[in-house]
């Protein structure tokens, strides 16, 4: 049954979008139908009476849709690294896993500096530096490394937490490390 209800689904909106209107134009903006699908604003009854007699502004809402959810997917929700094997010393900077993100070491006044660098090829870079979303490095054992929000150039620093130097640090907790976003309910 749900089978025969998700092909007549399909072909109904199938025969929605390929039907074709003499003098057709987008009835609804973006704004509208972005706000009608983010659910923050619903549409009157003149609006939809509106998106259901424009093929070509059904198919606009279908797109964005189509785009919001593709938006959805690509999310950045956190990256994973490792202090290598072949690492001795404090290494001058680790990669994550996944190449996004960059953690430098560096020596400061007796301690030490860290300084996380985004990638700018990293396919939620422009979210992430526009949204000014708060993050946090942890280590293996979920200790804390870093927290804080991107600057414009994609980087965050801070003064090196821990008494023993990075690489020490790393090693007796795990030799990895998670970058990831911290969220409002995240202590």
């Amino acid at each position: 049954m749900h089978s025969n209800e998700n092909t007549a689904r399909r072909l109904q909106e199938a025969l929605l979008l390929a039907r074709r209107k003499d003098g057709d134009r987008l009835m609804l903006d973006d704004a509208t139908l972005a706000a009608a699908l983010d659910g923050s604003r619903p549409l009157t009854s003149g609006e939809r009476a509106a998106l259901q007699g424009s093929p070509l502004t059904a198919r606009r809402l279908r797109h964005l849709a189509l785009a919001r959810r593709a938006a959805v997917s690509t999310a950045w929700r956190g990256s994973r690294g490792a202090l290598r094997a072949a690492s001795s010393g404090t290494p001058a900077a680790i990669v994550t896993d996944d190449g996004w993100w960059t953690l430098h070491f560096v020596a400061a006044g007796g301690g030490w500096r860290t300084v996380l660098q985004l990638a700018p090829r990293a396919p939620f870079a422009e979210a992430l530096l526009v949204a000014h979303a708060p993050l946090r490095v942890v280590d293996g054992t979920g200790g804390v490394m870093l927290a804080g929000q991107l600057d414009a150039d994609g980087e965050c620093e801070a003064d090196w937490p821990f008494a023993a130097a990075p690489s020490d640090h790393l090693q007796a907790h795990g030799a990895r490390f998670t970058v990831e976003p911290l969220e409002a309910d995240t202590p």
